[in-house]
C-alpha cells in the first residue's frame, strides 16, 4: 500500500476512534438539538420550553429547534422522548405529568429520563369565559354541587385535570373534566363557550384575562399570583387546594457524563438569563434554576406522591 493511502487510512481510523470516545463529547455540541414539548404550541410547558430553547442556543452556539408531540396527555412526547439516543442531541420538557402519567395506565417512567434541572414553578387557575354566569369561585362551586359543569384540561391525567378532581373532593361538587392536547386548547374551549370552566396554568390563563375574554375565579396555589394580584387563592376563599405544575429539561437516560455536564451548565445559565426570567415573570409564572442533584430527590418525591395519591383513587 502506498504510504501516503496508508497514512490516510490510518487519520480516518485514529478520526473514527476519537469520535467513538471521549472527544466527541468534549466537542459537543457540534449539529442542532432537537427540543421535544409534549403539548401542543401555546401552553406555558411550549411557552418554557421554547423560551429556554432560545437561550441555549447562545450558551451552546448551535440552534435549538422546538418540537411539539401532543397527545395523551403528554404521554406522546414523553414516549418519543424516551425512544431517542442518549447523545444530548434531543432534549425535552419534562412536566410534572412526567411522575404521573406511570400510575395511571401509561407507559411513561420518570427513570427512562436524565432530568438536567428544574426551570419554572406553574401554579394553576380556574377561570370562566368573561361573560360566564359565574362571577366568582363560590358561585361556581354551588352550581356544581347541584349541577354537572364541564371543566377543560391539558388532558386525561394531566396535573390540571387532578387539580380539577381535587376541587371536586374539597367541595363535594360535580366538575366533569374534559381533556384537550395541551393548556391553549383547553383555555380556548372555556373562551369559546364549550365548557363552562377551565382549569390551567396562570400563563394560559392570564392573556385571555388580561383582553377581557377570561374571568380568572382563583389561583390554586398558597400564595396569589404576581401577574394576577387581585384573585385570591382558593384556601382565602375556604377551600383547601393548593396543586400546581412544575416543568424540567430532560434527556434519554443514558447520557455521557462530559455532555451531561455541559446541558447541565448550560441549562442553568439559559435559567439565570434576564431574558428568561423576565418572559416566565410577565407569564405569571415562577422562574426557577434548581440543578439535578438538588432536583433529583424531589423527582423521586413527586413520583411516590403521585404513586400514593393515585393507589387511593
Amino acid at each position: 500500500m502506498p504510504v501516503s493511502v496508508a497514512a490516510a487510512s490510518i487519520l480516518a481510523l485514529t478520526s473514527c476512534a476519537d469520535r467513538a470516545g471521549g472527544d466527541e463529547a468534549a466537542a459537543f455540541p457540534t449539529e442542532d438539538i432537537t427540543m421535544i414539548v409534549p403539548y401542543d404550541a401555546g401552553g406555558a410547558s411550549d411557552l418554557s420550553a421554547r423560551t429556554l430553547a432560545a437561550e441555549l442556543e447562545t450558551e451552546l452556539d448551535v440552534s435549538v429547534i422546538v418540537e411539539n408531540r401532543s397527545g395523551g396527555a403528554g404521554s406522546v412526547g414523553l414516549d418519543n422522548l424516551a425512544s431517542q439516543d442518549a447523545d444530548g442531541y434531543t432534549l425535552g420538557y419534562l412536566p410534572v405529568e412526567t411522575v404521573m402519567l406511570g400510575h395511571q395506565g401509561y407507559e411513561i417512567d420518570p427513570a427512562d429520563f436524565d432530568a438536567l434541572g428544574q426551570i419554572v414553578s406553574v401554579p394553576a387557575t380556574i377561570a370562566v369565559a368573561a361573560d360566564s354566569e359565574y362571577d366568582t369561585l363560590e358561585d361556581l362551586l354551588e352550581a356544581a354541587a347541584s349541577e354537572e359543569l364541564s371543566v377543560s384540561n391539558s388532558g386525561t391525567g394531566s396535573i390540571w385535570h387532578a387539580a380539577t378532581t381535587a376541587l371536586n373532593e374539597e367541595a363535594g361538587t360535580q366538575l366533569s373534566p374534559v381533556p384537550f392536547d395541551g393548556g391553549a386548547p383547553a383555555v380556548n374551549a372555556a373562551v369559546g363557550g364549550q365548557v363552562d370552566a377551565v382549569v390551567a396554568g396562570v400563563s394560559e390563563t392570564a392573556v385571555a384575562a388580561e383582553d377581557g375574554r377570561l374571568r380568572v375565579l382563583a389561583i390554586l396555589d398558597d400564595e396569589r399570583a404576581e401577574a394576577m394580584p387581585d384573585v385570591p387563592t382558593a384556601e382565602e376563599l375556604g377551600y383547601d387546594v393548593n396543586i400546581g405544575g412544575w416543568g424540567a429539561i430532560g434527556a434519554p437516560a443514558g447520557l455521557p457524563e462530559e455532555t451531561h455536564e455541559i446541558l447541565v451548565d448550560a441549562i442553568s445559565a439559559a435559567a439565570e438569563s434576564d431574558a428568561f426570567v423576565e418572559l416566565i415573570e410577565d407569564s405569571g409564572n415562577i422562574p426557577v434554576n434548581v440543578g439535578p442533584e438538588e432536583f433529583q430527590p424531589f423527582y423521586e418525591e413527586e413520583n411516590s406522591r403521585f404513586e400514593s395519591l393515585f393507589a387511593e383513587q
